[in-house]
């Protein structure tokens, strides 16, 4: 028989872009309701009003099973969270697996949602069905802010390196020579001047005494545009692609300064976030890095193990061994923004501390490339960091 102290009122919902079916059931199995509620604040009424219904007449402690947490089905997640139910993200890679091997019904949205709660049956004798549904454990308010300003800044930060390719491409096309006079196109000043007189035919036409005017400009560089403007050659099509060339060059200048105050935005929420304050105390892990980290990190109670952690981060590699082959393969099931800051931070901290220096090094002369020895390097301090996290302590090295 079932314990009384363990049943609970489930509810499975699958996401959909407009709509989520919702399958309502009890912790032995039988099924109470089936329905859909549209993606409004209406809907979200029809979703609490029915389970609460249902819990009127089942008084259990409610479970919500979802796929896609913080993603399509925000914001009735935060919801449901807001409400003090218990909330399950179903891993949907980990569900494809699942069905791989017990396979199911032809699929559909109904279907679905129904499977989550036979996912909640499964998940407390069946290891495998245990690891489809994560609970989402509660975070820190300040690392949920910083999760959100992290990636609006990363997503600035690619719309930035797209814009600047495009640019560069565009002045080697129409003004050959006039991107070699800088080491970097989106320097401000090499911004600046190409935005500093309307048409990208003028540049070559500017006088000296204005360009020491521009910001940024100095006689150096004002001796190299002049350089320039000497052998100045344009396309037959800089007029068309000109202002092409100096919307992008605005618009990269835009995106410094968004960047730039996202990042003092983020300095300040950092202060009050544990996990951020820990890790910035390892040697090279900068500001942000750390912000960003803890923003996806969110909090360590969420991980079972060190092991845990360093596979969400990407830092470990999955047992790829068959008969006589050995290997490892990278997981598909990573956080890549987490990934992408911890690589970042990682390679600045062996050049700041001599034994990560050391074991880098000795990762290269056994025949790993640099981001395999950078990956090595960062499964060591997973470990570091994952005990840093739950003692709540920062970094320190043995004298």
């Amino acid at each position: 028989m079932l314990n009384p102290q363990a049943l609970q009122l489930r509810v499975g919902v699958d996401v959909g872009s407009r709509c989520h079916s919702v399958a309502v059931g009890l912790t032995d199995g039988s099924l109470l309701e089936e329905f859909e509620i549209p993606h409004t604040a209406a809907g979200f009424g029809d979703f609490f009003a029915r389970i609460e219904g249902h819990a009127k007449r089942h008084p259990y402690p409610i479970a919500v099973a979802m796929e896609g947490y913080n993603g399509h089905v925000r914001p009735l997640d935060s919801l449901v969270k807001a409400r003090g139910w218990r909330l399950f993200n179903v891993n949907n890679l980990k569900l494809a697996r699942f069905k791989e091997i017990f396979p199911a019904a032809a699929k559909s949205d109904r279907i679905d949602a129904a499977k989550t709660l036979e996912l909640f049956q499964l998940r407390d004798h069946l290891p495998m069905a245990g690891d489809v549904l994560q609970e989402v454990m509660a975070t820190p308010e300040e690392n949920d802010i910083l999760k959100r300003l992290s990636r609006r800044r990363r997503r600035l930060v690619n719309e930035r390196v797209r814009v600047l390719n495009s640019l560069q491409a565009d002045l080697q096309a129409v003004a050959p020579g006039l991107s070699q006079i800088t080491r970097e196109v989106g320097n401000l000043w090499f911004l600046n001047f190409l935005t500093c007189r309307k048409g990208l035919l003028k540049l070559a036409r500017v006088r000296r005494a204005s360009l020491l005017k521009v910001p940024g400009i100095g006689a150096t560089y004002a001796d190299a545009i002049q350089a320039w403007q000497n052998r100045a050659f344009f396309g037959h099509d800089a007029r068309l692609v000109g202002d092409m060339i100096q919307q992008d060059a605005a618009r990269i200048f835009e995106l410094k300064q968004q960047i730039k105050a996202l990042e003092e935005q983020m300095a300040r929420v950092a202060e009050s976030s544990s996990i951020a304050g820990q890790l910035a105390s390892i040697p090279g892990y900068g500001a942000v890095c750390s912000a960003e980290l803890a923003g996806e990190i969110g909090t360590v109670e969420r991980f079972r193990s060190e092991a845990s952690l360093a596979l969400y981060l990407g830092m470990a590699t999955l047992d790829h061994s068959s008969g006589k082959h050995r290997g490892s393969r990278a997981p598909k099931h990573v956080n890549a923004r987490a990934k992408a800051a911890m690589m970042a931070a990682v390679d600045h901290h062996r050049k700041r501390v001599p034994q990560s220096q050391r074991y880098y090094e000795k990762k290269r002369a056994e025949g790993k490339r640099h981001n395999q020895a950078i990956r090595a390097l960062g499964r060591h301090l997973c470990r570091v960091i994952f005990k840093m996290l739950t003692q709540e302590r920062p970094y320190w090295i043995d004298p």
